[in-house]
């Protein structure tokens, strides 16, 4: 596949990092009334920690802890808490899939002047 430092990698893996976080949100709001259920939570900070991307490395300043680490708390499961973070997750992923169709972009204007 791709290095870890090449930009269509490191998007891969910022779309799979935000797959997971929603899918931990989702199991939160669908098991907020399980009894002992834990609260479950992705944070991606150093994941992104090593970029030198300035819009990453702002979202790794506000994000969290540590590539697909899903971390469990006792916190009490407040539903417009999970709600906010979800429509914080989509506008990631609306971040990460318009950067994917700009790299693919990229790369079929560059394949097109090679056949040009």
């Amino acid at each position: 596949m791709f290095p870890i430092n090449n930009p269509m990698n490191r998007t891969l893996n910022a779309l799979d990092l935000i797959a997971e976080k929603h899918k931990a949100l989702a199991s939160n709001l669908a098991n907020m009334n399980t009894p002992n259920y834990k609260r479950k939570d992705v944070s991606f900070t150093q994941y992104l920690a090593g970029s030198t991307n300035s819009l990453e490395t702002k979202l790794a300043s506000k994000l969290g802890a540590s590539p697909i680490n899903i971390e469990t708390s006792n916190e009490k499961i407040d539903p417009a808490t999970e709600l906010a973070e979800s429509q914080k997750n989509v506008m990631m992923y609306t971040i990460a899939a318009r950067r994917m169709t700009s790299l693919i972009t990229e790369m079929r204007q560059v394949i097109n002047m090679g056949n040009g």
